[in-house]
C-alpha cells in the first residue's frame, strides 16, 4: 500500500478507496484480484479511521479549568 511507502493525505486514501470499489464492483475481475484489492482496501480503511482519530484528539483542547472541551 502506499500509506506505507509515503505519507497519504486523508483526500487521497479516500480517493484510492473509491478505486477500490470500482475494482470490486467489475465482475470480470479474478477471484483472486479480487482478495488482493480487497485488502488493499482494508489497509486503506485502517488509515483513513487511524487519521480521522488523530485529528479528532487533536481537535480536544484544556479549558481554563483544566478539563476537554472540543474545539
Amino acid at each position: 500500500m502506499e500509506a506505507a511507502d509515503r505519507k497519504l493525505t486523508l483526500e487521497e486514501a479516500f480517493a484510492q478507496l473509491e478505486e477500490v470499489t470500482r475494482s470490486l464492483e467489475d465482475e470480470k475481475l479474478s477471484l483472486e484480484d479480487s482478495f488482493r484489492v480487497y485488502q488493499k482496501g482494508m489497509e486503506l480503511l485502517k488509515y483513513c479511521n487511524e487519521s480521522i482519530d488523530k485529528v479528532e484528539k487533536k481537535v480536544l483542547v484544556l479549558n481554563g479549568e483544566g478539563k476537554l472541551d472540543e474545539f
